[in-house]
């Protein structure tokens, strides 16, 4: 497939002017998903807000391949998913053998969060209640079932304690709908239009993890993130929810201009309303977010954003 481009044109109407003109290159993935619409509102603001610099967002196969098209400088920036750029970061994963150590992050813009639904009559409140039910974990091999079973095992559960099935997103709603299944794990950015539909014809319930099994996931999985599923995401949802992202990652190489990676991270966040404009996920863009949720360190330049604005950076995201 040809790669598409997101349409842009350079304006020059914003402050901090960069040392020379620079066209920029965004990975983002296929045209039906998330990152490529995120990818061209980054576009616009960089376009729009940055002196000297314009950018084009690019189709692509998504992380692993956006990995490696920011390590070989073919892309300047990229959209992953925080599993894939720690691996490529570590040299572990897909990464095996290959470590991409000039990798770096801007921040992480929204999450994958894990989403456990059941009908609000089910009996089912927690992760014990799983324990003798049938459940569905996520389409085979897919990142639903790997982020369902690494957080139960964390949490001492493991297949043998329930029925797994393993049905795609609306197979799942449907299941549970039907009462052939009692709870369903969606790994997705919310809200998700399968559990929106599943909301209007049924009381559900979104089960919350506690502090103690947020904290066991997050030590067997790095990329385990806190996430609060906001009240009112779905019909009859009347408080928010605790439960675990995966973030996805602005990922960038260590070789970015200081400056320009500090003006990226800078609009980023004092322009998101034009961001959530184009995709209601930047609504999760926030410092915090990032904070909380980026696995590998950041840019020089992003870290220097970070500091000027007062943010609590951690440890392993210093170079």
């Amino acid at each position: 497939m040809k790669a598409m481009k997101y349409a842009v044109a350079a304006s020059l109407i914003a402050t901090a002017p960069l040392a020379a003109a620079q066209q920029l290159s965004i990975a983002t993935g296929g045209t039906g998903g998330t990152y490529y619409p995120l990818g061209g509102g980054l576009a616009e603001l960089i376009n729009n807000h940055i002196e000297g610099a314009s950018a084009v967002a690019e189709v692509t196969g998504a992380s692993v391949e956006n990995m490696g098209l920011v390590w070989r400088g073919d892309s300047d920036l990229a959209l992953a998913l925080a599993d894939t750029v720690y691996q490529a970061h570590n040299g572990t994963g897909d990464f095996e053998g290959r470590q991409l150590d000039n990798i770096r992050a801007l921040a992480s813009v929204y999450p994958n969060a894990v989403q456990l639904v059941t009908l609000a009559d089910s009996g089912v409140e927690s992760l014990e209640d799983l324990r003798g039910k049938r459940v569905s974990v996520g389409a085979p091999g897919s990142g639903t079932e790997l982020n369902a079973r690494a957080l139960l095992e964390a949490n001492g559960i493991s297949y043998d304690d329930f029925t797994p099935q393993r049905l795609n997103f609306n197979e799942t709603a449907d299941a549970i709908r039907d009462g052939d299944i009692d709870a369903g794990f969606w790994s997705v950015g919310p809200p998700t239009s399968s559990i929106l539909n599943l909301a209007t014809t049924r009381d559900i319930r979104l089960i919350g993890l506690s502090d103690e099994e947020v904290a066991n996931a997050r030590e067997a999985e790095p990329v385990f993130a806190p996430y609060q599923l906001r009240a009112d995401l779905y019909e009859g949802m009347d408080e928010a929810v605790q439960t675990i992202g995966i973030p996805n990652v602005l990922a960038v190489s260590s070789e970015m201009d200081d400056d320009l990676a500090y003006e990226i991270t800078r609009i980023l966040f004092e322009y998101t309303d034009e961001l959530i404009a184009v995709h209601p996920a930047a609504n999760d863009t926030t410092v915090e977010f990032s904070i909380d949720s980026t696995p590998v360190p950041f840019h020089d330049g992003a870290l220097r954003y970070y500091e000027e604005i007062g943010a609590e950076v951690q440890d392993h995201q210093r170079p």
